[in-house]
């Protein structure tokens, strides 16, 4: 099998570096518009099954031309380039995954689905941490009862050693973490859907080893989740955890108008608020070598074999010391590795695929604990 990723930052030579281990895959080829970043990758996997290439994500033709004849194309860039690269994969018959981050380009790329099932080919968006893994492991959770009332999805990626003030360390792209921030995602409420904004209602919640933190509403955390599961769940939401303060700061931010797109005048330039937010958060919260941690928290809560119930899942993933990868490229990268995998595969037939219900979950945790994620699981009678 062969492999193609474009982008070569955190997140894509995770995705490759987990490729390379699996098993039957002969060879990946990873692009980018960076000479830099390109070079920067090939010191970190060090592996010879991995090609390189220069290719820029705004061209989506030239990227999919180069990914034809191979297995899977996986994104991992902006959000803002993944439906361009989706119609581009599908014209050339690949299989194409991405790391999502806007859920109206995912429903974008979920409406190729007949296309790419006459194409004989899959398109499965949102295979990172949250929206990917977190809805894999919410669905099992609603899956495990007979039925789900309330479910509460919490996750985030944490600095280990946090510096004030806002106490956080960027690992991802600095345009999706300011669109989890500012956006609005759907969630469901008495069971019908409702909107909610980035960093609203904002909660405390209790993180084993690190005390009470904070959890609030990923705007596109669920993506299409809630859409998936109206009529059958009352409740379900998903709030990212930050220390206590963090988001204070970014609500008094977003409220200055410091993620406005639109430009505004500064002396004889004009400039985008969220641009530069982009280019500011990148200088302070970017500190390579720094060790982070990721946590996962599920709660599903309902009825089983007709009496009340609960099922809890729990992850903590922490900085890989042998590798120098952070939780975080290990935690969004490895599910695209893996998804990428199984629509090479056969185990996801052609289609484009909601996340939640077109991963199947077992075969999934089956492979993450390979990767040594350690994913426990915890049932109650209420």
């Amino acid at each position: 099998m062969r492999f193609m990723i474009i982008g070569g930052g955190m997140q894509g030579r995770a995705c490759a570096f987990d490729m390379v281990r699996q098993d039957g895959v002969e060879e990946v080829l990873l692009a980018d518009a960076c000479d830099a970043t390109l070079a920067s990758a090939k010191r970190f996997l060090k592996s010879p099954k991995v090609r390189y290439a220069k290719a820029d994500a705004s061209k989506p033709d030239a990227v999919a031309a180069l990914a034809k004849g191979r297995s899977t194309l996986v994104s991992c860039v902006p959000y803002f380039f993944n439906l361009g690269l989706a119609k581009a994969a599908l014209k050339n018959k690949v299989n194409f995954v991405d790391l999502g981050g806007s859920t109206p380009v995912v429903l974008k790329e979920l409406a190729l689905d007949k296309a790419a099932k006459k194409a004989g080919i899959g398109i499965v968006p949102d295979c990172g941490l949250g929206p990917g893994m977190t809805n894999i492991i919410g669905a099992a959770a609603i899956n495990d009862l007979d039925r789900a009332d309330e479910v509460l999805i919490r996750d985030g990626g944490l600095p280990q050693s946090p510096r004030p003030p806002m106490n956080y360390l960027l690992t991802f792209s600095e345009h999706g973490l300011i669109n989890e921030y500012v956006g609005t995602g759907l969630s469901l409420k008495g069971g019908k859907l409702i909107e909610v904004k980035g960093c609203s209602e904002v909660e405390a919640v209790d993180v084993p080893g690190l005390g009470v933190c904070e959890a609030g509403h990923a705007a596109g955390g669920l993506s299409t989740m809630a859409m998936t599961f109206k009529g059958k769940v009352k409740y379900l939401d998903n709030k990212f955890i930050r220390y206590p303060g963090h988001m204070a700061v970014v609500n008094a931010m977003n409220a200055m108008g410091f993620f406005d797109e639109r430009p505004v005048k500064v002396g004889k330039a004009e400039v985008s608020p969220r641009a530069l937010a982009a280019v500011l958060f990148r200088r302070h919260f970017d500190r390579p070598g720094e060790k982070d941690l990721v946590v996962i928290q599920v709660t599903a809560k309902g009825v089983k074999d007709g009496r009340p119930a609960k099922v809890v899942y729990d992850m903590a993933d922490r900085y890989d010391d042998a590798h120098k990868m952070t939780s975080m490229m290990r935690t969004t990268g490895f599910p695209a590795a893996i998804i990428a995998r199984m629509l090479a595969d056969g185990s996801i037939p052609p289609g484009a695929h909601r996340n939640e219900v077109g991963v199947p979950a077992p075969e999934f945790f089956k492979e993450i604990a390979k990767r040594g994620f350690k994913l426990t699981r915890r049932f109650e009678w209420l």
